[in-house]
């Protein structure tokens, strides 16, 4: 049985919108997986809809053997899912340490016990916890980002654009930090435009293109084939 399972996902933004047309992926126990392909594919709506943010017009979301499909982003949190997305991830205004704090939403009785686990996890965070979110560089904010979503002692993390804007030094160290949590037995559900590097690191990938699942193999395989090079990922 799959970790979780996204089988025919149609979904959009309105009425008659579709920017999923029956896209179908899966994540095993213990795996990266990273989602590629061309701009407006449907990559972040995807993650947006297995997050339970956007409803399914059809198809269905397994997650551990259970049907999610209908559960919203509280329940799908509640299921063990955490989001990370890609842009206004963090609360700029608060500190390192009411970040943390406050995403223990689920858990709030064991809020500063999570929080402590997470600094002796992560050093940074721990020098620069009375700082503002907003003074933090952006591979700091990741790092962040990734440790408030921790903070639901999730059994998935769904990373939307990790290293979107981040110096290739700052993404090479966010894929190290997200190496690492995985060898530590994190399941990650990535999309990524740093598609090579991602899919270096990654168990498996997947291409999607117009809301279709096109492609499918082992992350490094996709990485160097050269007809997914030469459609996908520039050469």
């Amino acid at each position: 049985m799959s970790l979780l399972t996204v089988e025919g996902a149609v979904a959009g933004y309105g009425a008659a919108e579709e920017i999923l047309k029956g896209t179908a992926i899966r994540v095993e126990a213990g795996e990266i997986v990273t989602v590629i392909g061309p701009n407006g594919a449907g990559k972040s709506t995807l993650l947006k809809a297995v997050a339970g943010l956007l409803p399914l017009k059809a198809g269905r979301i397994v997650f551990e053997g259970e049907d999610v499909t209908r559960g919203d982003a509280l329940a799908r949190a509640r299921n063990g899912l955490a989001f990370v997305p890609q842009e206004r991830n963090v609360f700029g205004t608060l500190s390192v340490d009411e970040n943390l704090v406050t995403s223990a939403f689920l858990w709030p009785a064991d809020a500063r016990k999570r929080a402590d686990a997470l600094y002796d996890k992560y050093p940074m965070l721990a020098e620069k916890r009375r700082q503002l979110a907003r003074t933090l560089s952006g591979g700091q904010r990741q790092i962040l980002a990734m440790a408030m979503g921790l903070m639901t002692s999730p059994r998935i993390m769904l990373l939307d654009e990790p290293t979107a804007g981040l110096s290739p030094s700052a993404a090479d160290a966010l894929f190290d930090a997200i190496v690492t949590l995985n060898r530590e037995g994190m399941p990650i559900l990535m999309v990524e435009q740093h598609a090579v590097e991602a899919l270096e690191v990654s168990h498996r990938g997947y291409v999607v293109v117009s809301g279709r699942t096109e492609a499918e193999g082992e992350g490094r395989g996709l990485a160097a084939d050269p007809e997914i090079r030469r459609l996908f990922l520039g050469g």
